[in-house]
């Protein structure tokens, strides 16, 4: 195929070329710029879903997109068996950030999830001997997709033909620690929980809950792990979500928007598992590449700038107060609106599946989760002005989808 194709011919070739999983796709991204994109065909769209929360300083950033040509063009991949000094500088960064101590880098969030289930029950066996090797996660959860991270997430659709699972993991709920002391027992060596829930329907999880949880893990010595892959990196208008609660985890996960647009996953460790993962215990191929840390590194130079998370916040509260409005204004098609920062979920009184639809015709990027929660996930870039124009393409959207019943 010669390159210019169109959506219908790229398409074509899909269906020939790609498995199913992910389902029909009948659109080609070809470009992006901030907080937008261009498809086969030349349409724009306003990405209010950033890559699936990947894009939070928009497309192409230019800070981002110059660290990775110069990097690609001074050394690409040299494994891990040497100092990387892009790995090296981006690991002090992201540890004095989190206040964690040490990082190991992976390709990808499910990746840093498997490690961060090692580590847990490693540390156990290490410190309190064999048989203390039980996982707290929740319901609603998204660890992942592979054997570990897959066996942590709530959803039966992830999980479904898949087992055996992996033993070893309870579910509690989240924001209710009665759930967690009937699942807790002398076993459990660590509990795994997303800040704020993403996939699940945008759930955040309070401050008291998160302060009971490490209540709960001080007094057993199980490490308290963070998932912050998609909550993090400025999403919610912190460095990470869990310092606006104030409650130190032991452990942070951070991937999807920390390379950038590269595959790139980070497992931050506090000063109680520093010396669990010893030499040859652990270790990837790929991860905490050259180009992709160099990326990185970029991304962490613009969201963490305390101005710049201080204006995450107020754009939050603006796009709120544009959704707040359509509530107001459709209260028998819309419920709630929750979230923290710009992760926003609308919660609709009836499953969601055709908004998305309606809103990608007028040119608004967001997706459906949990059944009926409208997810938004703009670029933390996205300017008020793009903001208001995404909240008229959703009214839109949504008054169509009322008026069909």
């Amino acid at each position: 195929m010669t390159p210019g194709a169109s959506n219908s011919q790229l398409s074509d070739l899909a269906r020939g070329a790609c498995l199913p999983n992910y389902g029909a796709r009948d659109v080609a991204m070809v470009r992006g710029a901030g907080s937008r994109v261009w498809d086969a065909d030349g349409r724009e769209y306003l990405d209010f879903l950033a890559g699936i929360g990947v894009n939070n300083v928009g497309h192409c950033h230019p800070a981002v997109t110059a660290a990775i040509a110069a990097q690609a063009g001074a050394l690409i991949h040299c494994s891990n068996l040497y100092l990387i000094e892009p790995q090296v500088r981006l690991a002090d960064r992201l540890c004095r950030q989190s206040g964690m101590s040490r990082a190991f880098f992976g390709n990808s969030g499910t990746e840093v999830t498997e490690a961060a289930m090692k580590l847990a029950r490693r540390r156990a066996r290490d410190v309190r001997g064999p048989g203390h090797d039980t996982i707290i996660a929740f319901a609603s959860s998204f660890h992942g997709r592979t054997y570990g991270s897959m066996s942590a997430t709530w959803n039966p659709k992830v999980r479904e033909g898949f087992g055996p699972l992996v033993p070893g993991i309870r579910f509690a709920t989240v924001n209710d620690l009665e759930s967690v002391d009937a699942v807790w027992g002398d076993d459990v060596c660590g509990v795994l929980v997303e800040t704020v829930q993403g996939e699940g329907g945008i759930h955040p999880a309070t401050a008291d809950f998160l302060r009971g949880l490490r209540t709960r893990c001080d007094a057993a010595d199980a490490l308290l792990v963070f998932d912050e892959i998609q909550c993090g990196m400025g999403r919610c208008g912190y460095g990470f979500a869990y310092q606006g609660a104030g409650v130190a985890p032991d452990v942070v996960l951070a991937a999807k928007a920390l390379g950038g647009g590269l595959p790139l996953g980070a497992l931050l460790v506090g000063e109680k598992a520093v010396d669990v993962l010893q030499p040859g215990s652990h270790g990837s191929t790929f991860g905490g590449n050259p180009v992709a840390c160099a990326a990185g590194l970029a991304v962490c130079d613009v969201v963490f700038d305390p101005s710049f998370l201080t204006e995450v916040g107020e754009k939050g509260c603006h796009f709120w107060g544009r959704l707040g409005a359509i509530q107001r204004d459709m209260p028998d098609l819309v419920d709630t609106i929750r979230g923290l920062g710009l992760m926003i979920g609308m919660v609709l009184t009836r499953p969601g599946a055709d908004v998305v639809a309606l809103a990608r015709r007028r040119g608004l990027l967001i997706n459906c989760t949990a059944d009926r929660v409208l997810r938004f996930l703009p670029p933390l870039t996205t300017t008020r002005e793009e903001l208001d124009e995404g909240a008229d393409r959703l009214r839109a959207a949504l008054e169509e989808f009322r008026a069909k019943g």
